[in-house]
């Protein structure tokens, strides 16, 4: 599918822009894979990596600027787009610019995909866009219905348009577990409310999402990957057994829960046998049999959250997996 075919992923010098680079070099042999990203110091340290390889490139660019993305895209036959401001803290003192990296920088890329010919565009999204509650969510919620009525911009262009979605990417730099093993020392861990749980999913799990996105679409769709819950309780026990547990409190646009497929979406989504698909709700396409396939519609009212989630990770297989991926949580 990707075999000697040029990818460009924008914001490619974060977590999930390393994994995925590594990953599509050694399982499809790219004939290029373009880091798209502003930040000039991450991509020197990340083109150190691959440093001789002449399949990987680097592009400073902004998705808020559309006349570097017609520059970067020329020739790109496939693009995911992780670029975001994501940090929801961040995003509630800092509106106006999340506002144009999440939601400007998405019609730029979909404008500059169209203009350029691009094959296939996956959006990376999360479950904050589920029922969003903060402005990042909000951001993001806009961002998914934009590259799903892509399809329909799109006109006559052959450009299709489809999205991801997962919840706390474990590992991941910024996230709760290389903060809890960064502090864990002090024999505290902060808890925002014992009550919370979380989605768990690795960098390799989301990359593959994106691959099935890209093998999978006709244009439209929500990919939404089957994966465990946990509670925070336990992810502090599985860093830390012997800390004490400070409630803290909830954080300004935080939930108890992760959600990724609201009530009102279970009606256009269908179930298969390692993920969800939300299917458009627009031109009569969450009916179309091309986009449905094998899929089994979720009973009216279905809500996927990580707190009615059937499937559980436990300490101990979080501690397993600390234990087998602690040279790399937190440093990509």
């Amino acid at each position: 599918m990707l075999s000697e075919k040029s990818i460009l992923i924008t914001g490619g010098t974060g977590s999930f822009g390393h994994t995925f680079v590594s990953m599509t070099l050694a399982k499809y042999n790219p004939r290029k894979v373009i880091v798209y990203s502003r930040d000039e110091m991450k991509q020197w340290e990340m083109a150190k990596k691959y440093e001789g390889d002449p399949r990987v490139r680097f592009f400073i660019g902004d998705v808020r600027d559309r006349e570097r993305l017609h520059r970067a895209l020329d020739g790109v036959d496939y693009v995911v787009h992780a670029a975001a401001t994501k940090i929801v803290p961040t995003a509630e003192y800092n509106p106006f610019e999340c506002v144009k990296t999440n939601i400007n920088g998405a019609m730029n890329v979909i404008d500059a995909c169209i203009d350029k010919g691009v094959k296939r565009a996956v959006a990376l999204s999360t479950d904050k866009a589920s029922s969003p509650i903060n402005l990042y969510g909000a951001t993001k919620l806009a961002s998914d219905k934009l590259f799903v009525a892509g399809n329909s911009y799109a006109g006559g262009h052959d450009t299709r348009f489809a999205v991801v979605r997962y919840g706390n990417v474990m590992g991941s730099r910024g996230s709760v577990i290389p903060f809890f093993m960064s502090i864990k020392d002090k024999g505290v861990l902060p808890i925002t409310d014992k009550r919370m749980t979380r989605f768990m999913i690795s960098l390799e799990q989301g990359v593959e999402l994106v691959w099935h996105a890209f093998a999978d679409m006709q244009g439209g769709e929500i990919y939404v990957k089957k994966i465990p819950s946990m509670a925070i309780t336990d992810v502090a026990r599985a860093v830390a057994p012997g800390a004490e547990l400070e409630m803290i409190g909830i954080r300004p646009g935080e939930k108890l829960h992760e959600q990724m497929i609201s009530a009102e979406d279970a009606f256009y989504t269908y179930e298969y046998p390692e993920h969800f698909k939300i299917l458009p709700a627009i031109h009569k396409w969450s009916v179309d049999p091309a986009r449905i396939k094998d899929g089994i519609k979720v009973p009216e009212g279905f809500v996927y959250s990580s707190d009615n989630n059937p499937e559980w990770m436990t300490v101990d297989m979080l501690r397993s997996w600390i234990q087998t991926n602690q040279h790399k949580i937190g440093k990509i």
